[in-house]
């Protein structure tokens, strides 16, 4: 009898202890509002895999794509609540609450991914006014995304060549892009990138402000005839966030880990971007996916003018940020500066996947 007392009650000690085991890993749920597909959902995945291998197994990512937990209209708010503990923000979804990361939406002459995503993680991991900003929100960042440089893709006989191809076109954008084409003389047409194929397909849109990599995802290369590579600039306010209270909960070694699989995860969504980015243009001008969509380099006159056109949105950033009681100045010449230095860094070493 005594011996079965003690088995049962070793029995109820080894439950208790696989109890409090089972306690302490960490599942975080992460809204994505794209599809599971493309090199951006390959890079969402690889973060959750990197924070679960960094960790032993201990944290896990439990990603919801396509919207199914948020759209892209919610994701902000919703993780700020708590609806989800983590997700993919787009500064032009909500642009005066995510301000601090608006300032990687400026287009600007940098649109290689690697440089620019390094730039905006020191940037947002070093920055306290930034961090400060992000924390009204409830938000606190962890890694970053770059859409790549802006491409025009137009439907037939609506091609954009050159600045004053731009006036009187129906074109979608985001966020300063589709501030600075209404300057230059669009008319600029706001809606999601799911929307974007039939708008497209139906005329209701002339033209795309778009990446080589949603070309790919939404498949836009069966309703549009050409694109004219600009490379400008790159929307880097693009960001992986977490609820500030969920933040709160990991200890220190977690939070690192968080971080570090931010950082990790920038190198590997950098590679696979630059080298789809490169095959996208080869297959769409070779017919590889139906049909030939000719891709023509914007010639750099042209492209200097609209990085021209952009420089009072440099001001306007840092005239609102001063308002919200931040340096703007000062802030502004410290992302500049991690801009060449990163660029700096790629032209005297190459990628460090190249090494």
């Amino acid at each position: 009898m005594i011996t079965k007392f003690k088995s049962l009650t070793f029995g109820f000690v080894l439950a208790i202890a696989g109890a409090t085991q089972a306690s302490a890993d960490v599942v975080l749920r992460y809204a994505e509002a794209g599809p599971n597909r493309g090199t951006r959902a390959a890079a969402v995945q690889f973060y959750a895999d990197e924070v679960e291998r960094l960790s032993g197994g201990d944290i896990k990512v439990d990603i919801h794509w396509g919207g199914a937990l948020l759209k892209w209209s919610g994701v902000m708010s919703g993780v700020s609540a708590g609806s989800a503990d983590l997700g993919s923000v787009l500064s032009s979804y909500e642009p005066q609450e995510l301000k601090a990361l608006g300032i990687g939406d400026i287009p600007l002459e940098y649109a290689d991914p690697w440089v620019g995503m390094r730039a905006m993680y020191e940037l947002m991991t070093t920055e306290s006014q930034l961090q400060e900003s992000l924390a009204g929100q409830s938000l606190v960042y962890l890694s970053n995304f770059s859409t790549t440089g802006v491409q025009f893709e137009c439907t037939e006989g609506n091609q954009i060549r050159t600045v004053d191809d731009i006036k009187g076109k129906r074109v979608r954008a985001t966020g300063t892009y589709t501030n600075v084409l209404a300057e230059l003389g669009a008319d600029t047409v706001s809606m999601t990138f799911g929307e974007v194929y039939q708008a497209l397909d139906t005329g209701l849109v002339d033209c795309l402000a778009s990446y080589f990599y949603t070309m790919k995802a939404y498949k836009t290369y069966e309703v549009v005839e050409t694109v004219t590579r600009v490379d400008w600039g790159q929307l880097l306010g693009f960001a992986i966030v977490i609820n500030e209270f969920a933040w709160s909960d990991l200890n220190e070694e977690q939070q690192t880990i968080m971080l570090k699989a931010g950082s990790n995860m920038i190198d590997h969504f950098a590679r696979l971007t630059i080298e789809d980015a490169e095959k996208v243009a080869k297959t769409l001008a070779n017919g590889g996916f139906g049909k030939v969509v000719p891709v023509t380099p914007m010639a750099p006159e042209e492209r200097k003018k609209i990085l021209e056109a952009t420089l009072p949105f440099r001001d306007s950033w840092i005239e609102d940020a001063n308002r919200r009681g931040m340096d703007g100045q000062r802030i502004w010449d410290t992302y500049i500066g991690l801009l060449e230095q990163y660029q700096s860094e790629f032209e005297a070493n190459g990628y460090p996947w190249q090494n």
